[in-house]
């Protein structure tokens, strides 16, 4: 099981810190939102921010960069330079997903496709065998603080049963991650679809309690759910 902060959410103003207070809490991933106002209408930050914040953090976690981005097949290598280990990309924004998946992985970085809530999984299942992960956006990309869409689960166990018949057929293993009102109530359930890799954002980084508290609280209902 994975959590991955999404760094979105966290004070912007005091970045590296707040990512480093997820770090020292146990958390090896984070995740980073990077949104081109195109794509999704939001704009976040880019590859000098990025650097900046390997720079500050050091080599131990993985950056997991989700691309919001409608020119991932021009930019995807500034992305992997400034520091990201994983890139994900969407399958709606990409003309020509396999060559840019092998092209990714090629530049050394592992490799994800993203799908929106309406996006069919068919288009995923059709380059399974070339990934290392699937996110799945249980809202619509471009802002934080959405609401969970239940009707991802369907999507969700349709994938997990391809994926298991991928491995016993000898094929790679693929992750399942999910983005979007995932919170301490909700991820117990939400793992029991065949989720492992969950990306969470103001259920870690809020006014409420620290990083460490709040982690401490889902990993309880995490456990409370499934034994």
């Amino acid at each position: 099981m994975i959590i991955a902060p999404s760094v979105l959410t966290a004070d912007l103003s005091n970045l590296a810190v707040a990512c480093k207070q997820a770090v020292d809490s146990g958390l090896d991933w984070l995740h980073l939102d990077i949104m081109d106002g195109n794509f999704v209408p939001n704009l976040t930050f880019g590859p000098p921010v990025i650097k900046s914040l390997r720079k500050a953090l050091g080599e131990k976690p993985v950056f997991d960069a989700h691309l919001m981005v409608s020119n991932a097949e021009d930019c995807y290598m500034d992305y992997i330079e400034a520091g990201c280990n994983h890139l994900s990309v969407h399958i709606e924004a990409a003309t020509h997903i396999h060559r840019l998946v092998t092209a990714i992985r090629e530049a050394g970085a592992s490799v994800g496709v993203v799908i929106n809530p309406g996006t069919p999984l068919e288009g995923v299942l059709e380059i399974l065998t070339e990934i290392d992960l699937v996110l799945v956006m249980s809202v619509n990309p471009g802002f934080g603080g959405q609401s969970f869409i239940p009707s991802v689960e369907t999507k969700i166990r349709r994938l997990k049963l391809a994926i298991d018949d991928q491995v016993s057929n000898g094929g790679r293993p693929v992750q399942i991650q999910i983005d979007g009102g995932v919170k301490a109530h909700n991820i117990g359930e939400i793992a029991s679809w065949g989720v492992t890799n969950f990306v969470v954002g103001s259920g870690l980084f809020n006014d409420t309690a620290s990083v460490a508290e709040n982690l401490q609280h889902i990993m309880s209902s995490y456990e409370q759910y499934n034994g």
